[in-house]
């Protein structure tokens, strides 16, 4: 689990630290008596069961705070409170990132507070200009995604091929921001066996989307697709909705999330949605 790994880290350097100390001591001083020695040990023995402790009561605390799911059916968002299933609730997500607007995009939806998944093509994040645009919109507190390195259509290429897609990415991801992704998205929503049971061995979850339009060419026009995505008959509670890296959909990125807001949908933080990941021991 990657924040249980991070609290472990966390506890092994203070372990760490503390070691270094003593060691210096060792150099510098006389050494003790056997008894302030001994009393020493206990000390720090104490100390470390006392930082464990709190340590892993922290950890259950963090994984206490997922709140949805992803229904594996039809990639809705759904709360893992059965007594919260009436409250309305939209998923942002970005494809295609980061190209050329989702840098922006990502400062935008920071201004209003909107949370977003920005999934990444490790095409774009290959020359030292994509690591760093990965890193500044991970650095403003997006959830990051993999959606395979050149965006093939994954039911047209060969097993080792989708692996190689989908594996590098992550590879590429973790490089830069030190975390693998939690979840994976299919370019056109084109899984296959291979990808399904590559993306649970990786421990991630599978996320399509409900609706989306900016795409389609009707819609590649900042007014129309404000229009629709606002209010197409798509639009219900635990919508997954699927956005991309593309100017009209920057142009109104925000009305889009404000407007959603208006009609009393909560952009949810996809930090809250649960992972295989997120729930190991």
């Amino acid at each position: 689990m990657r924040k249980k790994v991070m609290a472990l880290a966390l506890f092994s350097t203070v372990l760490l630290a503390g070691c270094t100390t003593e060691s210096s001591g060792e150099n510098n001083e006389e050494s003790s008596s056997s008894i302030v020695e001994s009393d020493d040990q206990e000390s720090q023995t104490e100390s470390s069961t006392e930082s464990e402790e709190s340590s892993e009561e922290a950890i259950e605390e963090t994984v206490e705070e997922y709140q949805y799911q992803v229904n594996p059916t039809n990639y809705a968002i759904e709360p893992l409170d059965e007594e919260a299933a009436d409250e309305k609730i939209a998923l942002l997500t970005i494809d295609d990132a980061p190209d050329k607007f989702s840098v922006e995009m990502a400062h935008k939806l920071k201004e209003i507070d909107a949370p977003a998944i920005f999934f990444i093509n490790g095409m774009y994040i290959e020359s030292d200009e994509g690591k760093e645009a990965l890193k500044e919109i991970h650095e403003l507190g997006f959830e990051i995604g993999n959606h395979t390195q050149t965006h093939p259509n994954l039911q047209t290429i060969s097993a080792e091929e989708q692996k190689a897609e989908i594996l590098e990415t992550s590879a590429l991801i973790e490089e830069v921001i030190g975390e693998k992704p939690r979840f994976f998205r299919a370019p056109h929503g084109a899984n296959t066996d291979v990808s399904r049971q590559l993306v649970a061995d990786e421990d991630m979850t599978l996320m399509n989307w409900t609706f989306g339009y900016d795409f389609q060419p009707d819609y590649q026009d900042a007014d129309a697709l404000l229009d629709i995505t606002l209010n197409t008959e798509l639009l219900y509670n635990g919508a997954n909705i699927l956005m991309h890296d593309r100017e009209w959909t920057n142009e109104v990125i925000v009305p889009i999330a404000e407007g959603l807001r208006e009609k009393e949908f909560t952009l949810i933080d996809p930090k809250l949605i649960a992972s295989p990941e997120s729930e190991e021991e």
